[in-house]
């Protein structure tokens, strides 16, 4: 196994978590203002990455921030990447969890509202994997393979393995024998564990995680190569609302989520230590492979 990176760097600016009150009842009441927007509820879009199917995680996280929020809250659910990027683009959500390659490909139309942390840092790998049976002992070996790729739109399933092809002036066409997208992360794990798929272009926590939860999923599965660490997928907002008191109140929610019995309780869940606000600096990372991509094709 090749590992790119034993470190990750460190994040160049993390503001703060803000304190917010609860009840002495413990009941997780939060004190964030109630917000003036009609009768409309609150849209945040989530993509489908890591638990997107748990319904008691989704519950947990749509009750959580209406509640911080003192406003209905409506979790929208799309099958692609692409969709809910459209939607936060069209000003139909007011927030969402996207990746961070839509992020750099729409900078100048996105900013950040916060960034979930893991191991403690807002940043993550990208893992190429490979049926267990598989002779490959470096990256090159995969030449040949039936490819599993996540998205078109995910920095971890598709854009980290496409760099490293241009790089190398090959692309998934020239590379592989057949390539295809699964369109979730778990859904890779699944196609190369099964032998659909002989090797495969990965989240990195969600085959950490997947194996902590469910060993048996990634047993069939080995990891070839771990990327640099690069920005974890952020919460966005359209950059004309950044400063609105709505998208304030959905960064103050999730950056003081760890502060509270049911923020804990959700972080947990998604094996993350809390979010913070940080600098788009952070994702420098996937917006120079981007850069190299378009520019060798």
């Amino acid at each position: 196994m090749q590992n790119l990176a034993s470190r990750a760097p460190r994040a160049r600016s993390v503001t703060r978590r803000h304190m917010m009150g609860t009840t002495a009842a413990g009941l997780c009441v939060l004190s964030a203002p109630r917000l003036a927007r009609g009768a409309s509820a609150v849209t945040f879009g989530v993509t489908p990455v890591f638990l997107v199917s748990d319904e008691q995680l989704l519950a947990r996280l749509e009750s959580y921030l209406g509640r911080v929020l003192g406003h209905p809250l409506t979790l929208v659910k799309r099958r692609t990447y692409q969709e809910i990027t459209a939607l936060l683009l069209s000003g139909q959500l007011d927030a969402a969890w996207i990746c961070g390659f839509p992020f750099v490909q729409y900078m100048d139309r996105l900013e950040l509202v916060a960034v979930p942390l893991y191991h403690k840092r807002p940043y993550y790998q990208s893992y190429l994997i490979a049926h267990r049976s598989h002779a490959a002992q470096r990256p090159e070996d995969l030449r040949g393979d039936t490819h599993a790729f996540s998205d078109p739109d995910s920095n971890s399933g598709w854009l980290v393995t496409r760099h490293w092809l241009a790089t190398m002036n090959e692309s998934p066409a020239t590379f592989f024998k057949r390539h295809f997208f699964t369109y979730g992360h778990r859904n890779v794990i699944r196609a190369v564990s099964s032998g659909l798929a002989m090797s495969g272009s990965v989240d990195g926590y969600v085959w950490d995680v997947v194996k902590e939860l469910e060993p048996a999923l990634v047993q069939g599965t080995r990891i070839i190569r771990k990327s640099e660490w690069l920005g974890f997928p952020p919460v966005c907002c359209g950059r004309s609302a950044s400063e609105s008191p709505l998208t304030l109140a959905i960064r103050k929610a999730l950056v003081s989520m760890s502060d509270h019995r049911d923020g804990r309780a959700i972080l947990s869940m998604l094996k993350l230590d809390g979010f913070a606000a940080t600098e788009s600096s952070v994702f420098d990372g996937i917006a120079e492979k981007w850069r190299v991509v378009r520019r060798l094709g």
